[in-house]
Order: C-alpha cells, then structure tokens, then sequence
C-alpha cells in the first residue's frame, strides 16, 4: 500500500477530530485526555487544534493512503524552547502499523527533517507512558534514550511518564 505524509491544513479540524478520537479509543495511555473529553468539545476547540499546528514553531503531519486520502497516522512536532523540538499525537492505525509498512518511520523522518531544518532544534524529546513498550520499543530502536526525567501521568498520577530524547546532530 502507498502511503503519503502531508501536512494537516487549516480547514481540516473534522478529520482531526475524527483521528484524535480513533486514536482515544486505540491507544488511550497514550494521550493526555479522555475518549469522553474529546467527543465533548465542539468545533471551536478542534479548529483552535489546527490552528495551533500550523503556528511558527508547529508542524502537524498526516500519513495519508487512497484517493482522496484515509488519514492513518499522525505525528506533531512542536519548539517549546529554543533548541529542542517537542513530539506529540504520535498515533498510527493498527491496520498500517508495522516496520514493514514503514508508516511510523516515515512519519517520524519527516518530523525529525522539520526540527533540524526548520526549527533549528538540537534535540527532539517525547515522553511516553511507563506501560507503552510498543511505543517505548520503536523510538530505542530509532534513536532515542530514556533521559531520566519523569512525571506523573495527568490522567492517572500514580503512573509514570518517562521522557525520552533524540539528539538531531545525528541520523534518526
């Protein structure tokens, strides 16, 4: 299957919508809110999410496959400060996950291009749930270390998120 990376566009906060909640209900440690919260927030909000990763310091990515395009994956990169890229709304469709489909890997490689070519970061840093070693498991295999640092999970303060970082003066 084909797959293609592009960018989320202002006008498309209904498919963001739609993915956010797909990915709510996949894979909810993943993410900082709840199935329930999310389908509760009108068209403002997710509008207001889309303008955000079109901001300056923001990129927002899709991988899209078909014609006119299933989005099936989304990757968020963000500059919190100078130097360091932040990646978020990490998510691909259970049906298209897998090295050999390379979804995921595209999709970061873009993510990573953006940081060190345009947002001039000198690292890209994540934080993962303690109990996501799928997750943990492809960014190790891509590059990045566990930091150290930790916080609580919002949704569960009992459990852990652990921070992981990619230094960009190297391959990804």
């Amino acid at each position: 299957m084909d797959y293609r990376i592009e960018r989320i566009g202002p006008a498309d906060w209904e498919r963001m919508r739609e993915v956010r909640l797909a990915q709510l209900l996949d894979t909810p440690m993943a993410f900082l809110e709840t199935h329930e919260t999310a389908l509760a927030h009108g068209e403002e909000e997710w509008r207001s999410r889309v303008r955000k990763v079109n901001e300056p310091g923001a990129v927002g990515l899709v991988a899209v496959t078909g014609t006119p395009g299933e989005w099936i994956g989304t990757m968020i990169g963000r500059t919190p400060e100078p130097g360091t890229a932040m990646l978020a709304g990490v998510w691909v469709a259970p049906e298209h996950r897998g090295r050999e489909r390379g979804v995921t890997d595209r999709l970061l490689d873009a993510v990573v291009a953006w940081a060190r070519d345009q947002a001039g970061a000198r690292r890209l840093v994540l934080t993962v749930h303690e109990d996501n070693a799928r997750a943990a498991g492809f960014y190790r295999r891509r590059g990045f270390d566990f930091t150290g640092a930790t916080k609580a999970y919002p949704l569960d303060p009992a459990a852990r998120e652990l921070e992981m970082a990619l230094p960009l003066d190297r391959s990804a």
